[in-house]
């Protein structure tokens, strides 16, 4: 009996919002890998202000629920901007499911 190959998922929208995650994980992955030690220098490398740096990294703790709808595309976006997701928001991943 042939193996069916798994579907391919498609690649997630190019939105602000998705490209504001992608930073914030490209960040964290340099951090963790010892490229920089500080958010200073990351803001430095990247030519923005560390207050920016450290609200992108924020992203980073949202939960998986959360991250997965956001990373389906406009649809799933609609009314979620990228300077509402770098507002303070909730720890608990459940109560980020129901306020994000």
């Amino acid at each position: 009996k042939p193996i069916a190959p798994e579907p391919r998922q498609a690649a997630p929208a190019d939105t602000p919002v998705v490209r504001a995650l992608a930073r914030a994980f490209r960040w964290r992955r340099m951090s963790e890998a010892g490229k920089y030690a500080t958010v200073r220098e990351i803001a430095e490398a990247e030519g923005v202000n560390a207050s920016y740096v450290s609200r992108v990294l924020r992203l980073t703790l949202l939960a998986p629920g959360v991250l997965e709808r956001l990373m389906e595309g406009p649809v799933a976006q609609v009314g979620v901007t990228v300077e509402a997701l770098l507002e303070p928001f909730p720890v608990r991943w459940e109560e980020q499911m129901r306020t994000l």
